[in-house]
């Protein structure tokens, strides 16, 4: 069985600063604490966390939305990689709601990468930005 995913951060950047951020290989390894390899154009691979992630970028729009293919090492090999869509949209000039659509995830992986989302990503990127900032971070938004 397949299912989707969608959860929400809010995160304390512009839109073009987390689209930027995602898409930096550097920055984005600083963020997850492990080394990720990505490219900022159509058709660049992507793989993090030692290659227990990976995919393709499919599409981008400048500032707003990232497009990718998305399988990780628990995807049998017969599974079809998963479609990840990630929307960046402004609240404000300072603060951006990092809409997430994560669709067709296995179900042998759909706890974890439902968890993993906010363990792995979303409170690290808080605590990067914060840091940057000097802030406390905000607290996590969920979407249904």
């Amino acid at each position: 069985m397949l299912h989707s995913i969608r959860l929400a951060a809010e995160l304390a950047a512009p839109a073009a600063d987390i689209y930027a951020m995602y898409l930096d290989a550097k920055i984005h390894a600083a963020i997850t604490g492990a080394p990720v390899k990505i490219g900022a154009r159509e058709g660049a691979a992507f793989s993090a966390f030692g290659g227990a992630l990976s995919g393709r970028l499919l599409r981008l729009v400048p500032g707003k939305v990232i497009v990718q293919t998305w399988r990780s090492n628990i995807f049998k090999p017969d599974d079809a990689d998963s479609i990840l869509v990630l929307t960046m949209l402004p609240q404000g000039r300072k603060t951006t709601l990092l809409d997430l659509q994560h669709i067709n995830v296995p179900e042998q992986d759909y706890a974890g990468v439902s968890q993993g989302w906010e363990i792995y990503y979303f409170a690290p990127w808080r605590e990067y930005l914060a840091k940057r900032h000097g802030k406390r971070s905000p607290k996590r938004a969920e979407m249904g």
